[in-house]
């Protein structure tokens, strides 16, 4: 009986995967389906027949292809990511690339660990980005007019030996996610990130507690013009995650970071703080405070006093104390306070109701809670733009009481007088007023990021483009892995669209809908910027997506809802109209 040789090749193998694709087809099954189809067949393959490539196989949410040379490989995943990061899909994909040695099947399909290393490749790169193996790289490198960066040794999964891998980086669309997103360096002046403290409670339903420690104490520390600190969002992106201090310096761009945990038992709370140097790993400064529950802003008060003590020894403590203004004296009102800001930071639909219930209470337990009136008002503005409501008029009435309230009893408040300046700016068209009150907020605060892209998009809204970057810019250097970081981005991108630059306009939506494809103010101004620039197909599939995630958006009811300068709204219009909005 004559044994059948098994067949092997060198082969150059691309493995592509769908980022986020279970959780895309839990929101929107239908619409995902249709939309990785039309990738595979107006992107995916074409690129594969320009490179001479050959699609083994595909999956739900990936493909497996074949080429005959490291080169035509890489070329061909430059051309699909280049392809969707323009616009030509609201998707994104990771692309592994490997050169290995191969069996081939019976019916062509192909096995081995070149194809094993491929896959694993892809699931290490970085979404929308490229990783490929050190032989695809010492093969093409000096051949392909794109950046490499070494990533080292990667320990991959059912892989015996460690593969060293390059990420490739090319384009102009790459450039800017880069210049967007790269970590920042040390500023000029002492720098702090409060991480999120663990809760020590053993009771899942007080995690809201120890969340708003961390909050008051970032608000605390946030007061001082001299000391640079982290905004919470960027900070609770590390929350149950086992990451290296250094690393967080680095990737935050901070001398300092604070860690804790809080307990909270049988009507007594003890609070512990651990300052260290993120650049050696040295801890500076522990302690631990305990105390009744009732006297917990005093616990809050000495860490916040021992933090700044051991960054600038010569700060007085009387300093510290005038400084720190307590949101309230009723516990229970700040109790609840601290749960509706745990609702709210959850940015879905029943989380945002959730929360407003949640304010509300406050202010019938403490009628001079400031800051409780702004959220509730910016809960408001959310039902309206967001199309929470049916009672649009009912809930700018409520909205405009509320926006009073705040900015009346919020005269120190910078949370109640920067919600209270969106508000104002945004809901009642009065942007100069909203742009006066969140200036005040960071007047008190000048590490608030979200007043400084509120005050970004105010700037917009009163014809200032220039300054509005300027004040976006800041928002991202203070909360630069900030889950909300896509808003900063549109903020800037609206700035270059009021200005006329149409082309920056749209790459700086492309950046915005990478972290959020599902944004409806990315969507809206890539659409309109496309429209303008008439990258037609482009916009159409904007809109198309727009459309579907808010079936009622039409160009009379944004003329409604915008905020814009005439001239700039009727700019704004025009490209959406372009773009294939209907009146």
């Amino acid at each position: 009986m004559t044994e059948q040789r098994v067949q092997r090749r060198l082969a150059a193998i691309l493995a592509a995967d769908v980022v986020g694709y279970s959780a895309l087809m839990q929101r929107a099954e239908e619409a995902t389906y249709a939309e990785f189809e039309r990738l595979k067949r107006e992107v995916i393959e074409p690129g594969l027949y320009r490179h001479d490539g050959r699609l083994i196989k595909t999956t739900g949410d990936g493909a497996l292809a074949e080429f005959a040379s490291p080169s035509a490989a890489v070329r061909c995943a430059v051309e699909i990511q280049e392809s969707i990061a323009s616009g030509r899909s609201s998707l994104k994909l990771r692309i592994g690339v490997n050169l290995g040695e191969v069996i081939v099947g019976a019916d062509g399909d192909l096995f081995g660990d070149g194809i094993n290393i491929a896959v694993r490749l892809e699931g290490a790169a970085d979404p929308g980005g490229i990783l490929i193996s050190e032989k695809v790289y010492s093969e093409v490198e000096g051949k392909l007019d794109v950046d490499f960066e070494d990533r080292g040794e990667q320990q991959l999964k059912n892989i015996s030996k460690p593969v060293r891998a390059f990420a490739v980086r090319a384009g102009a669309h790459s450039a800017l996610i880069d210049r967007l997103s790269a970590a920042p360096g040390l500023p000029d002046k002492p720098s702090i990130a409060v991480l999120p403290f663990e809760n020590m409670s053993g009771d899942p339903e007080q995690e809201y507690f120890a969340d708003g420690v961390v909050e008051d104490i970032i608000t605390a520390l946030s007061r001082f013009s001299w000391l640079m600190v982290i905004a919470r969002n960027s900070t609770f992106t590390y929350k149950n995650k086992a990451t290296d201090v250094k690393q967080i310096g680095r990737e935050l761009g901070v001398r300092y970071a604070l860690e804790g945990s809080v307990r909270k038992a049988a009507g007594m709370v003890r609070i512990t703080g651990q300052l260290i140097d993120c650049a050696t790993g040295t801890h500076l400064w522990a302690d631990r405070f305990d105390g009744s529950l009732e006297n917990v802003f005093n616990l809050q008060d000495q860490v916040t006093a021992n933090v700044v003590g051991a960054i600038q020894p010569r700060l007085r403590k009387a300093e510290i104390e005038r400084a720190n203004r307590k949101p309230t004296e009723n516990l229970d009102a700040y109790d609840y306070f601290l749960r509706g800001l745990s609702r709210f930071h959850l940015h879905t639909r029943q989380g945002n109701e959730d929360a407003l219930k949640l304010f509300m209470k406050v202010v019938d337990l403490d009628p001079n809670y400031a800051a409780a009136y702004g959220m509730a008002a910016y809960c408001r503005h959310r039902r309206r733009v967001w199309g929470w409501t049916d009672d649009r008029t009912g809930d700018l009435h409520e909205l405009a009481h509320l926006t009073r309230q705040a900015a009346q009893l919020g005269k120190d408040d910078p949370v109640a007088l920067s919600t209270a300046g969106w508000a104002t700016a945004f809901d009642l068209r009065d942007p100069q007023l909203g742009a006066a009150l969140i200036d005040r907020a960071l007047d008190i605060n000048p590490n608030e990021a979200m007043a400084w892209w509120m005050s970004a998009f105010a700037r917009v809204w009163l014809g200032e483009p220039e300054l509005a970057i300027a004040h976006a810019q800041r928002a991202v250097r203070l909360s630069p892995r900030d889950p909300l970081i896509h808003q900063m981005y549109t903020a800037i991108g609206n700035a270059h669209f009021v200005s006329g630059r149409y082309e920056e306009a749209a790459a700086s939506a492309l950046a915005a809908l990478q972290v959020d494809p599902d944004y409806q103010p990315g969507l809206r101004l890539g659409a309109a910027a496309c429209g303008k620039l008439g990258r037609i197909g482009e916009a159409n599939r904007m809109i198309f997506h727009l459309r579907e995630l808010f079936p009622d958006i039409t160009l009379s009811a944004l003329k409604d809802l915008l905020p814009y300068r005439s001239d700039h709204l009727a700019a704004h219009l025009d490209g959406l109209r372009k773009a294939g909005l209907p009146e």
